[in-house]
């Protein structure tokens, strides 16, 4: 049952086995992390298709070095043409692709375990109370517009020492064809229920302009 379904020369119902079987739990796995993964409906087609996908590449290139090679440079360019995602997508994304390895090499049994059994844990640890820090207030990206008239540095220290924990620059940028200034901080909050407050005393003194706070991230603070 854990041997290769594959013989010398790959028959047409040894590869629609495989098909089948890395399809079916490609869609079992993509809809159990649905229960947890937050994203769209293309990315878990997608991820339920990629076992499938992976299998079918490594069952043609079957030892054919120059074909791996050339097939490797083309997911190598993949890589360039899609954003970056949150770590559960990129897991995700691992786990179907180990998967169709083993597939892809006749191991129906073995790839169907790697998906569903990564599933099943990825579910239990996402809800077992481990590994929590609630104390760890999370970071945000506050952004502030301001007219290009104001002089912002020190402009908000005040209000910044009343509400925040942490309030740290990371950033300025002019936008509005130079008439304006957009200001970036990576900030903590003191509490995180005095957000509306916050906002409304930063308002009354950039003028009413354009104010966002946002989840901080590496991709968030480049857009």
């Amino acid at each position: 049952m854990f041997d290769s379904i594959y013989s010398a020369i790959v028959t047409p119902t040894q590869f629609f086995l495989m098909a089948a079987a890395a399809i079916v739990s490609g869609f079992v796995f993509s809809w159990i992390m649905s229960f947890r993964i937050r994203s769209t409906k293309r990315f878990f087609i997608i991820s339920a298709l990629i076992p499938f996908v992976v299998s079918a590449v490594i069952t043609f290139v079957n030892g054919n070095i120059g074909a791996g090679v050339a097939i490797g440079g083309a997911f190598g360019l993949i890589r360039f043409r899609s954003a970056q995602g949150s770590a559960d997508e990129i897991a995700a994304i691992l786990v179907a692709m180990g998967s169709g390895i083993a597939f892809g090499m006749g191991y129906i049994v073995y790839g169907v375990i790697i998906l569903l059994a990564m599933a099943v844990l990825f579910l239990i640890l996402s809800y077992a109370n481990i590994f929590e820090h609630k104390g760890i207030t999370d970071d945000r990206l506050l952004r502030i517009t301001i007219p290009e008239t104001l002089e912002y540095s020190g402009a908000f220290d005040d209000a910044f020492d009343f509400y925040l924990k942490k309030a740290e620059s990371v950033g300025v940028k002019t936008t509005g064809m130079g008439s304006m200034f957009r200001l970036s901080y990576k900030i903590q909050m003191k509490d995180p229920k005095e957000e509306k407050a916050f906002i409304d005393e930063l308002r009354t003194r950039n003028g009413n302009l354009e104010i966002s706070i946002l989840p901080y991230t590496e991709q968030t603070n480049q857009l």
